[in-house]
């Protein structure tokens, strides 16, 4: 829907009466200037959520992904189409038993002038596996020899005895405990990123501050305003500057998708995250331009705490899994596209076969909910016993019309079957479920890179709290671990589907859907390439009309 001039001034008019300095900076969208430089080019990105941390080791969600992934660029980085290539590695070589990959970097400066060198990919790696560090996402980094041990037993391995080392200052090495084919993939996650080792040292944990910050990517820090926005500003020392057309982003915390919509179909917003899925008909009649849907290398499951009980039961796991009709949440809920899981690997994941899948699958709506109460009366639950327990949900997105659907489901089990639902903001939510704090929780996993693996170590014993679940099960961790071990792909698949299958009988976890991504993207903007990590990162984007005027 176009507007005239006038109308789009007095609407800025009004948003700048009404909200002061806010508005202000949302009204510079329509001249590109953010209300300085009048030759300055500015974007206006709407985000899942307010981000908790943006140091790269303290980080967790998608929303701080995509402003950490501005500022920083680790060995690899996304291309506009998501796929893993070249960063900070000008080359690379690997041995033949594909243990050890040795990398050369480009010549690159940090946003303050001094050079980025191996040194301090070596400072970045030993401090997020730093128990003191306190990163949750260090995990992911556990391919890595001996990260695990350096990560949980300090004393007996030194920060030295990590894998990563630097041959000189622009020669790095990285050794791995098994091959990892996947490994450019993981390392464009921004715990694997570089940290400016002569700023961090200097100022502590406070290095992240605007006043003290300095990056090696796109854009570097301007101004961090809680629950209002972050501002980037375009780092003139980037190696690949010359190529990048906004000068400054502003990334909103868009936790309310309706007002997200509204602010994009006003032209306050170039771009938001996500959109209802209620609204996906509705927008495309609207904005048709703006819509866009495209599959996700992700899903939505939820988490049962299997450290008390009744939840160290599998008979009541699978009983309160088989009670959720998917088929509904998906059709009448969501309405955008996702198909209901009944497996927790994706089955767009490369090299896998994704023969896994939960054996009540085929199994109608009527005959679960019977086996669901026969299930649960077997583990002692009843009239005289009613099952009653917490449900935990994000306040984001589609998740609270999500949440009293379920509510309902696992209600027609039985009416000694009740369940309380309790919403709270995305990070509380998942800081409440890393500690352990909840009974069953909702949550959603994206892909850090693509590979089976960046899914089934979620269900391994040494992934908690990551693994929410608490999920303890020697011999699916030992089939991931042999699985791991194997140079031949078709072979690693097949063993992680035997893994998978075990994830899915004792259902820790339970699958509900597959995602997919959903943005609302001003036909002004330029470069954006849906993708299934759905990562866009700002430095390949640009207007229409800024492009015309460079020609």
């Amino acid at each position: 829907m176009e507007e005239t001039a006038l109308m789009t001034l007095t609407r800025r008019l009004i948003l700048l009466t009404a909200a002061g300095a806010a508005a202000l900076t949302l009204a510079a969208c329509g001249d590109r200037s953010g209300g300085g430089d009048p030759d300055s080019v500015v974007l206006h990105r709407g985000n899942n959520a307010e981000p908790l941390s943006l140091d790269p080791h303290k980080a967790q969600g998608v929303w701080e992904n995509n402003i950490i992934g501005d500022m920083f660029i680790g060995l690899f980085t996304e291309a506009p189409d998501g796929s893993p290539i070249p960063g900070m590695a000008d080359t690379w070589e690997i041995s033949e038993d594909g243990l050890s990959w040795t990398f050369t970097l480009r010549e690159a400066q940090w946003s303050d002038g001094e050079p980025v060198t191996a040194h301090d990919f070596v400072f970045g790696f030993r401090r997020i596996l730093n128990p003191l560090t306190l990163s949750e996402y260090s995990k992911v980094l556990y391919p890595i020899r001996n990260a695990r041990n350096v990560n949980f037993d300090p004393e007996n391995n030194p920060p030295e005895t990590l894998g990563v080392t630097a041959l000189d200052d622009r020669t790095l090495r990285i050794d791995l405990e098994f091959p990892a084919p996947y490994l450019p993939g993981l390392l464009t996650h921004y715990t694997t990123f570089p940290l400016p080792a002569h700023v961090v040292g200097r100022f502590g944990d406070a290095w992240i501050q605007p006043q003290n910050i300095q990056t090696n990517g796109a854009y570097t820090l301007v101004n961090w305003r809680a629950n209002d926005f972050v501002h980037l500003r375009r780092n003139p020392n980037f190696w690949d500057n010359e190529n990048v057309c906004i000068d400054e982003v502003f990334f909103y915390p868009m936790v309310d998708n309706a007002a997200a919509e509204r602010r994009v179909r006003n032209g306050e917003m170039d771009v938001n995250a996500d959109f209802a899925g209620q609204n996906l008909e509705f927008l495309r009649q609207q904005i048709p331009d703006y819509v866009r849907v495209h599959p996700y290398m992700g899903l939505t499951y939820f988490s049962f705490n299997t450290a008390i009980e009744p939840f160290n039961d599998a008979r009541v796991r699978n009983a309160l899994s088989m009670a959720i009709d998917r088929e509904f949440i998906v059709n009448e809920i969501r309405r955008s596209g996702e198909d209901p899981a009944y497996s927790f690997v994706p089955p767009t994941i490369a090299d896998y076969p994704s023969t896994a899948r939960i054996r009540w699958a085929d199994l109608s709506m009527d005959e679960r909910r019977a086996r669901a109460r026969e299930l649960l009366e077997e583990a002692g639950f009843g009239p005289d016993n009613p099952l009653r327990f917490t449900f935990g949900y994000r306040t984001s997105g589609d998740n609270p019309r999500v949440a009293p659907v379920v509510q309902r489901d696992w209600a027609e089990i039985a009416p000694w079957v009740r369940a309380e639902i309790v919403g709270a903001e995305a990070q509380i939510h998942y800081a409440n479920m890393r500690a352990g704090d909840f009974e069953v929780g909702d949550g959603g996993w994206i892909a850090d890179y693509n590979d089976v693996y960046n899914f089934l170590f979620l269900g391994e014993s040494r992934s908690i709290p990551m693994n929410y679940s608490r999920f303890t099960n020697a011999e699916f961790d030992e089939r991931v671990a042999l699985a791991n071990q194997q140079l031949d792909l078709e072979a690693r698949g097949r063993m992680m589907a035997e893994a998978e299958q075990i994830l899915l009988d004792e259902q820790p976890i339970m699958p509900i859907h597959y995602l997919v991504n959903r943005a609302l993207v001003s036909p002004s903007v330029t470069g954006w390439v849906d993708n299934a990590n759905h990562i866009h990162r700002t430095r390949y984007l640009c207007f229409a009309d800024q492009e015309d005027a460079a020609q």
